[in-house]
């Protein structure tokens, strides 16, 4: 199979071949139920209690604060609707209850919203700066209308900027100290920042959604890291798996990698984040010297991801010639491939439609090697090249 050089590692990553091991064994000889009885079933709980400890572990948590899911988008849905349901209604002493989130949040955060909103919730959307900030001024404003339900992420998955959601959130308990439950997606910043929910919590954080694929973990396994506190409504009813929150018989050969993968993740976290940004600055110093736009690069950002766009060359073009041409980079966020509009994110952000359409997100991963980087960015320029002539052609 031809296998382009891999740059999308934001979207999904390669499972590591020692959490491959660990998750054989669930496949085939250990498949029991963990909620049956006997020694299969009972063999299978442990092994879902030590991930749930593993887990915990990598976000600073304690392991009963861990409620497993199918996916991140399921563990930011289950916030925000489960929260959501506590009240008996979206109206609340003749005013409508309030749900803030964050313009650039991921679809699974911004769709749930809309759909509370649906509902009869209002919904407020803090703006971002051209670097894809939130200034803490806005949260100020937003915070005096008192949202029950707030989500902010930790780091953005298609610029890769980080929020300060330690301040936000003691901003909001400041102006607001009993203004509802905040919660943070943070599934593209575990392991490739330090997270640690007990800091976050302290500092106004309910919940926290991470996620097993981004960290070379299988899919079909994520958490949300919850404070204990937090009331939620089921979102899946049935047999009363994960503190009754989220029924179904337990993936428990995904969770067992999931909690594998968390082990690797934040072991040489600091060794990994250094050897990424590095690799980062010296594409974009090549970049730059091409001509591009680079979004975010004044923000404090994730130190694998840089988006970026040249004027006048179709993104979406740029991906398949790449791809082609031996590179798999990505248009923008792989949960929303299917629309070929601009990025949300980049037009919460002021970008014109025109050059957000432009834009294509590298995202480098461990393996990365510094010659992988220069052979892309010769076949950057020899393809940006004769798009850019093609265009000028075109409009001859």
């Amino acid at each position: 199979m031809f296998a382009p050089i891999y740059f999308d590692h934001n979207a999904t990553t390669p499972v590591d071949e020692r959490v491959v091991e660990a998750m054989l064994p669930y496949f085939s000889a250990r498949y029991g139920n963990a909620s049956s009885r006997h020694e299969y079933g009972r063999a299978a709980l442990a092994a879902l209690e030590k991930a749930r400890e593993q887990v915990a572990a990598a976000t600073g948590a304690h392991p009963t604060e861990i409620i497993f899911t199918s996916g991140g988008s399921e563990a930011n849905n289950l916030f925000l609707k489960g929260a959501g349901a506590t009240f008996r209604g979206a109206v609340t002493s003749g005013r409508a209850e309030t749900v803030a989130v964050g313009a650039t949040e991921h679809l699974s955060v911004l769709n749930a919203a809309r759909q509370l909103r649906a509902q009869g919730w209002q919904l407020t959307q803090l703006p971002v700066d051209a670097e894809g900030q939130i200034h803490l001024a806005d949260v100020e404003a937003a915070a005096e209308e008192k949202p029950r339900r707030w989500s902010v992420m930790l780091a953005n998955n298609e610029t890769g900027v980080i929020h300060d959601v330690a301040a936000i959130a003691a901003c909001v308990r400041e102006i607001a100290p009993d203004g509802g439950w905040f919660h943070t997606d943070a599934v593209q910043a575990l392991g490739r920042m330090p997270i640690d929910f007990r800091v976050l919590n302290n500092a106004g954080v309910h919940a926290l959604t991470i996620s097993s694929h981004k960290i070379c973990g299988p899919k079909g396994a994520a958490a949300l890291v919850m404070d204990k506190r937090l009331d939620l409504a089921t979102q899946i009813a049935g047999g009363g798996q994960e503190r009754g929150l989220r029924s179904g018989t337990e993936n428990i050969a995904a969770i067992v990698g999931f909690g594998a993968a968390c082990e690797l993740a934040v072991s040489r976290l600091a060794e990994r984040a250094r050897a990424q940004e590095a690799l980062r600055e010296r594409l974009e110093a090549r970049l730059r010297e091409m001509g591009a736009s680079i979004f975010a690069a004044g923000a404090p950002r994730l130190p694998n991801t840089s988006f970026f766009a040249f004027p006048s060359v179709d993104g979406e073009t740029l991906v398949g010639k790449l791809d082609r041409a031996g590179f798999a980079i990505a248009s923008g966020s792989a949960c929303s491939s299917a629309d070929s509009s601009p990025s949300h994110v980049l037009l919460a952000m002021g970008v014109p439609a025109d050059l957000a359409q432009c834009a294509v997100r590298v995202s480098l991963g461990e393996k990365t090697r510094a010659a992988e980087i220069e052979g892309f960015l010769l076949a950057l320029q020899e393809t940006t090249t004769k798009l850019s002539r093609l265009a000028a052609y075109t409009r001859l």
